[in-house]
């Protein structure tokens, strides 16, 4: 398609402001172009979702201080938003990704975010956020390095290891959700993924053959630093690697406490780091295994995933027994006490120089405190839905913060309870109007019958406790106020309580919701609305030059100066961006 001298204009002056607007910082530029391909990830094929033609995506790899364009194109036949757990965008929440951010990117054209990776290090994923397209793919890895000026707490390992695990259904993400909104559970899944692979077949009977599995490659006497993600639907996953230890090193962009483990569990939506050590004498190739956790073994067996490590020097492929899961049967309380064991390392730096633990939360006196309590899905209104505090969460028609600064008028509610309600549970779009510069107390009580996980967006939660029971007042005495681990994925056991303490500085609407993508989908979320009454232009920037409208506020796109830029394509805007980049380089 020819580009006329008007459009390339417009997409060089929109250049131009995106990267006057970053500063002096370098900027790194990304094209995600997401699309179904057929794969078999388990020996059937399937429909999966590619990015750039690969599953999983490509990965994301910046620098802390770094500028971040990515232009994402849609290809799929549905509205899509990309989202990035964990990377906390200063200021910006209009890049988050999620329905209260942004407004969806319509099939067949493209949206570019633009946002600065600012005080973060560590390992993160991104993915689809809409209609449950996660559990048909698109999801990637994120890694924020180190500025060079701040040393890693341990010695610089000898290579960097990716694994993406995840359970897996051959079903895709339209047949799962359908499944849903009939009121039926998902059931078992199909099995486990290792890099978008199935398992090895260490054993003929549950594993068919002609399934292509995940070989990773390695040299003896060296150390690997090796991030591990759990993207899946909703199955907690036990972590192993036979024979060898994982030195717990980093989780979410905090350094850890050094803690050897020879088996971990990564619920869903966490990321962690390891450091393994090739000790072994390679007499043969090792199983590398993500099996799922609180769940009957015997009839879940098949759901496994299984990888092989390869020693360059080894003498002969994997054989024999998986290495043995936790046994939860002897030791009940054996994965909560693992997570407890998860400690933030305050001697360490992490983006910035100076010590982690700098920030004595401990002695900050809370503000607020919300009980979040979740049942069992319910019936609300002839449909199965899921609650907090009763309220099941009405997807937005527009985002937030834009229908606050277009004074439109009943976009959502201020009203979600603090407590739980002694009241029928309702379908609502209701979010929590907290506090800016509030230090509060989050209470995640798990009521409902299975392991859940929990995520905030734009921000990262120090982690004080987790128990089983009733959470009262009396479970402050259990806190630990000096080094517990900073994040922004927690689990939840079933019939149990973790408590999150956050010191909201970031304004913005940000995301609470499950991390377990049936219990999202059915309406486990809310918002919180941060507003700097003194707002000056310093704690919020403005929407973006290049934002979307939709719902109500739809008509401005087609009176906006950006809506010819938006239906231009994506490659034309991408090109623009790198063409301004190369000239100003070059000067």
């Amino acid at each position: 398609m020819a580009l006329s001298v008007f459009s390339f204009s417009l997409l060089l002056h929109f250049s131009l402001l995106s990267f006057l607007c970053f500063g002096g910082e370098p900027t790194v530029f990304y094209e995600l172009r997401v699309s179904y391909i057929t794969a078999s990830p388990l020996g059937v094929p399937q429909q999966v979702i590619a990015i750039n033609d690969k599953f999983p995506g490509p990965l994301i790899n910046v620098t802390t201080g770094n500028n971040l364009v990515v232009n994402v194109l849609n290809d799929l036949d549905e509205d899509l938003l990309i989202t990035w757990p964990g990377v906390q965008m200063r200021r910006n929440a209009w890049q988050d990704g999620v329905l209260g951010t942004n407004c969806p990117i319509t099939p067949k054209l493209n949206w570019t975010y633009q946002f600065q990776v600012k005080d973060q290090i560590g390992s993160f994923f991104y993915f689809p956020s809409l209609n449950f397209q996660r559990a048909s793919g698109g999801f990637g890895p994120f890694v924020l390095n180190n500025r060079e000026i701040i040393p890693i707490p341990f010695a610089q390992p000898d290579g960097d290891i990716v694994l993406i695990i995840g359970d897996w259904y051959t079903q895709n993400h339209t047949a799962l959700r359908t499944k849903l909104d009939r009121g039926q559970d998902l059931g078992m899944p199909d099995g486990v993924l290792i890099n978008g692979k199935g398992p090895y077949r260490y054993n003929t009977t549950l594993v068919p053959d002609g399934i292509q599995y995940e070989t990773i490659n390695v040299d003896p006497g060296k150390t690997y630093r090796i991030r591990v993600h759990n993207v899946g639907i909703s199955t907690s996953l036990n972590f192993r690697i036979q024979n060898h230890n994982l030195l717990l090193a980093e989780t979410e962009g905090f350094y850890t406490a050094h803690v050897n483990y020879t088996q971990f569990d990564i619920h869903v939506g966490q990321s962690y780091s390891f450091l393994v050590s090739m000790d072994q004498n390679a007499s043969s190739d090792y199983y590398i295994v993500a099996s799922a956790r609180f769940v009957n073994e015997s009839l879940w067996q098949r759901v496994t995933g299984v990888a092989i490590l390869h020693y360059s020097n080894s003498r002969g492929p994997a054989a024999g027994p998986l290495p043995d899961p936790p046994n939860d049967e002897y030791y009940k309380e054996e994965s909560m006490n693992q997570a407890r064991s998860v400690r933030l390392n305050t001697s360490a730096s992490g983006a910035r120089p100076n010590p982690q633990g700098s920030f004595h939360y401990g002695s900050i006196n809370i503000t607020d405190t919300y009980v979040l309590k979740f049942l069992p899905p319910a019936t609300i209104n002839g449909k199965v839905r899921a609650a907090i505090n009763g309220i099941s969460f009405v997807k937005p028609e527009v985002p937030f913060r834009l229908a606050d600064q277009h004074n439109l008028t009943g976009a959502y509610k201020l009203d979600f309870p603090s407590r739980p309600l002694d009241r029928p549970p309702m379908m609502d779009r209701s979010i929590i109007n907290a506090t800016y510069r509030g230090f509060i107390e989050i209470v995640l009580q798990n009521n409902d019958t299975t392991m859940q996980s929990f995520h905030l967006d734009g921000y990262s939660a120090f982690v004080v406790g987790m128990a089983y029971g009733n959470w009262s007042q009396d479970s402050r005495n259990q806190y630990n106020k000096w080094d517990a681990i900073s994040r922004s994925s927690v689990q939840v056991y079933s019939g149990a309580w973790t408590v999150i303490l956050v010191f909201l500085d970031n304004v913005g609407s940000w995301n609470l919701r499950a991390n377990n993508l049936d219990r999202w989908y059915l309406g486990q979320e809310t918002y919180l609305r941060i507003v700097n009454p003194e707002e000056n232009g310093d704690t919020e920037m403005l929407a973006p030059n290049n934002v979307l409208y939709c719902g109500p506020l739809k008509p401005l796109q087609k009176t906006s100066s950006n809506s010819s830029m938006v239906s231009l394509g994506g490659n034309l805007h991408f090109l623009a961006l790198m063409i301004f980049f190369l000239i100003f380089h070059s000067m």
